[in-house]
């Protein structure tokens, strides 16, 4: 029994060995290592709380000024200032990286837009990104009239159709992306069979939109009438 005994000490004492053989071996290269994890760890958080946060604060803090001339359609200098507060085009290149600058593009996108300059909305448009659904789904109709305007007919088509699916919770955009969708494919593309199969599937989803009588209208010239449909 003492023997027994005798042997699990010695067992317990060359694995307590073994133990400070290995720390005593690797001990450098584990608190370089945990400290590398600390530092990047602590790295991260102060670069996030004391430059990443104070940056998009400023930046969202300098679009201001853009955001109401904007909200007041004053869209020229929304894009470019005037003089004392910045534009979007300025955000854009003052504070890239941000949020805000990101937001800053689909601003400029509809500014351009609505200053009949498509070419550089969907240029601006392009450049933003967002998760939101009701977002891609601006996105995409905005891009989607853009290249409609600049004769780009296939990716008019096809934003449109993107944004008719994107979020059908809003039934009056949705309606609205699929109707131009449909008349896009039939009147600018010869695809009137995709045409119907989307102007019957506005009808089915949104029965009482404002768009229900220009799709009947559209139906019939493609030789689809109510009673069909």
């Amino acid at each position: 029994m003492a023997d027994k005994k005798n042997v699990e000490v010695d067992k317990g004492e060359l694995m307590i060995a073994q133990a400070k053989d290995f720390w005593g071996k690797y001990q450098k290269p584990i608190m370089i290592v945990c400290g590398a994890i600390i530092l990047l760890g602590g790295g991260w958080l102060g670069y996030k709380n004391f430059i990443k946060a104070p940056k998009e604060k400023k930046a969202f803090n300098a679009m201001f000024k853009a955001e109401e001339y904007f909200r007041l359609d004053s869209f020229r200098r929304a894009l470019n200032g005037d003089g004392a507060n910045p534009g979007f085009l300025k955000i854009i290149s003052q504070h890239s990286g941000t949020k805000a600058a990101n937001l800053a593009h689909y601003y400029a996108g509809i500014c351009y837009q609505k200053m009949d300059d498509d070419a550089n909305a969907i240029k601006q448009l392009k450049q933003f990104s967002t998760d939101s659904k009701p977002g891609m789904q601006n996105t995409s109709m905005y891009l989607a009239d853009s290249y409609g305007a600049t004769g780009k007919f296939q990716d008019a088509f096809d934003n449109y159709k993107k944004a008719g699916y994107a979020f059908e919770q809003d039934e009056a955009i949705s309606a609205y992306c699929l109707y131009y969708a449909a008349y896009t494919a039939a009147k600018k593309l010869n695809k009137s069979k995709e045409a119907i199969e989307l102007l019957k599937d506005l009808k089915t989803k949104y029965p009482r939109s404002t768009e229900v009588g220009q799709a009947d209208q559209l139906l019939a010239e493609l030789g689809v009438y109510s009673s069909e449909n």
